[in-house]
C-alpha cells in the first residue's frame, strides 16, 4: 500500500515529473476511483493560482480538476487520469503524426485554447510535453502552473522569461505584453513538429531563441495549400496577424477533412531526435511584472 495522503488519496507510481512538482498515478479511497495528484515541491501560491484557473475551466480538452490543497505542508492537486502518454512521448517514439490525425489534435486543442482564452486566461507554455494523449485517441491540454490570467503577463527585459525555448512566441523572447496569440503561435510550432517529426527551433534554449528572431519558420512544400496557409498565420511573427484560437480550430477542422495529395513528395515518416529541452527557463531573464 502506497502513502494515504490526507486519509484519502493512495499514492502509486510518479506518471510525470515537472520542475515544480511531480505527479502520481493514484486512488481515491473515499470515492474508489483512480485519479491522478500532482504533489507540488514547494510553495503552495502555484499550486493554489493553478487551481484557481482550473476551478473556472470546463471542455472536453482540458484536465478535470477534483481537489486541492494548497495550504497542506506539501500542496496538491487531484486531477483526471488520462491514461496515455504525452505528444512529447508520442513524436519521440513514433515520429510524425499523419496529416489528418495531427489536424484532429490540432483542432481540439485550439478549441479548448478558446475556452481558454475566453475566461481571459493566457496558458504560456503549450507545448507537447504539456499535451496528454488517451488511449481513446483524445488529447489534452495540461500544467496550467505558469498561466496567468491577462493583463498580468508583462514581461520585461528586467526579470525571467516563463516558457519552454522551443516553442515561445516571439514577443515573448523580445520582451513585449504576452496574449492569447503566444499560445497559437505555440501551438502552431506543435502542430508543424508533428507534422514533420522534430522540432523547427532545435538545439540549446539560446539557440533556439536566437533562431526565432531571425527566421519565420520553414513549412515544408510537401504541405497541402490548407496547412500551409493555417500555419503562417498561426506563426505569424505580428502577434496582432494571427488567428484566434477560435478560428484555428476551423482552419484544422478543414486541414482534417483534406484527402488529395501532397503537392511535393514529402519525406519518409521518421522518428524525431531526441533535443536538449527546458523546463519554464529562459534566454534572457525576463520577469512578468505584478505576478
Amino acid at each position: 500500500m502506497g502513502e494515504l495522503l490526507d486519509g484519502r488519496y493512495e499514492l502509486g507510481a510518479v506518471i510525470g515529473r515537472g520542475g515544480m512538482a511531480d505527479v502520481h498515478r493514484a486512488t481515491d479511497v473515499r470515492l474508489r476511483r483512480e485519479v491522478a495528484v500532482k504533489l507540488f515541491r514547494s510553495g503552495a501560491e502555484r499550486s493554489s493560482g493553478e487551481a484557481r484557473l482550473l476551478a473556472a475551466l470546463s471542455h472536453p480538452a482540458l484536465v478535470k480538476i477534483f481537489d486541492a490543497a494548497p495550504e497542506h505542508d506539501r500542496p496538491y492537486l487531484v486531477m483526471q487520469l488520462v491514461e496515455g502518454p504525452t505528444l512529447r512521448h508520442r513524436l519521440d517514439s513514433g515520429g510524425a503524426l499523419r496529416p489528418q490525425h495531427a489536424a484532429r489534435v490540432g483542432a481540439r486543442l485550439a478549441d479548448a485554447l478558446a475556452c481558454v482564452h475566453a475566461h481571459g486566461i493566457v496558458h504560456r507554455d503549450v507545448k507537447p510535453a504539456n499535451i496528454l494523449l488517451d488511449d481513446a485517441g483524445g488529447c489534452f491540454l495540461t500544467d496550467f502552473g505558469i498561466a496567468r490570467a491577462l493583463g498580468s503577463a508583462r514581461l520585461t527585459i528586467t526579470g525571467h522569461c516563463v516558457g519552454t525555448a522551443a516553442y515561445l512566441a516571439p514577443e515573448q523572447l523580445r520582451g513585449e505584453a504576452v496574449g492569447p496569440p503566444a499560445d497559437i503561435y505555440a501551438l502552431g510550432l506543435v502542430l508543424l513538429e508533428c507534422l514533420t517529426g522534430s522540432p523547427e527551433y532545435d538545439g540549446a534554449d539560446l539557440e533556439a531563441a536566437i533562431a526565432r528572431l531571425n527566421r519565420r519558420p520553414r513549412l515544408p512544400g510537401w504541405l497541402p495549400p490548407v496547412w500551409t496557409a493555417a500555419l503562417a498565420a498561426m506563426t505569424a511573427d505580428d502577434p496582432a496577424h494571427r488567428p484566434s484560437a477560435a478560428d484555428c480550430a476551423q482552419r484544422l477542422a478543414a486541414a482534417a477533412l483534406w484527402s488529395g495529395k501532397p503537392t511535393q513528395t514529402r519525406p519518409p515518416w521518421r522518428r524525431a531526435e531526441h533535443t536538449q529541452r527546458m523546463e519554464p527557463v529562459s534566454t534572457q531573464r525576463l520577469q512578468p511584472v505584478g505576478s
